[in-house]
């Protein structure tokens, strides 16, 4: 499938539906897609299940989209900190749901989903409440909890630079998540700085394949 170049923030999200599950890259802000979810928000879906390393910063962002309303369920690692008042507060009113997930464990969730691997065994959590009502087994003398896979309808994600084929190089940090996102979600929407031809990108750089990228818009 041909990659779309795209003209605005908000070309790049139309079509997202009311209760999709949307992976959102970032560590924090650091490769935060903020104008994709500025669109998102324009754009107007809602009861989303959104899966993010944080639960959000300040007033921008993902906590935004919080504030908006679009949120039915926030699915992360690291839901509070000095700046997530945003979540904190529509948690605390019942208005958000919280599934909480060791960081580790949500990144292999998705990059199980991009590998075709439906569920997993892992230690991690075991004998804390995030292990309660889950299948265990025994591997190697140690005790490890079921996980499933983590797909998404569709993934926001940053990155530095793409080509016209999709192609992604990141930059530094903000590179997190967004590698295993974009191979967990049926469409993958990229924000970059630049968007350059064919050939441009060195081979050895490039981190995602533009086979796992759907649109890309420059912002």
């Amino acid at each position: 499938m041909a990659v779309t170049v795209c003209a605005s923030p908000a070309a790049a999200v139309a079509g997202v539906q009311d209760g999709s599950t949307v992976l959102i890259g970032g560590f924090g802000m650091a490769g935060m897609p903020v104008a994709l979810i500025e669109a998102l928000i324009d754009q107007g879906a809602r009861e989303l299940t959104v899966v993010s390393n944080n639960a959000g910063n300040g007033d921008t962002g993902l906590a935004a989209l919080l504030a908006a309303r679009r949120v039915r369920k926030v699915v992360c690692s690291f839901p509070r900190q000095a700046d997530s008042w945003v979540f904190e507060g529509l948690h605390r009113a019942g208005e958000v749901k919280l599934d909480l997930v060791p960081q580790g464990t949500l990144a292999e969730r998705m990059r199980a989903a991009g590998a075709g691997i439906g569920a997993f065994f892992c230690p991690t959590g075991v004998g804390t409440p995030l292990a309660e009502g889950r299948e265990t087994r025994e591997i190697d003398g140690r005790t490890h909890v079921l996980e499933y896979a983590l797909r998404g309808d569709v993934a926001l994600i940053g990155a530095h630079k793409a080509d016209r084929v999709g192609n992604l190089v990141y930059r530094k940090t903000a590179r997190n998540f967004g590698p295993v996102m974009a191979t967990a979600a049926t469409t993958t929407v990229v924000q970059v700085s630049q968007v350059v031809e064919v050939g441009e990108l060195d081979p050895e750089s490039v981190v995602t394949p533009g086979i796992y990228v759907d649109r890309v818009v420059v912002a």
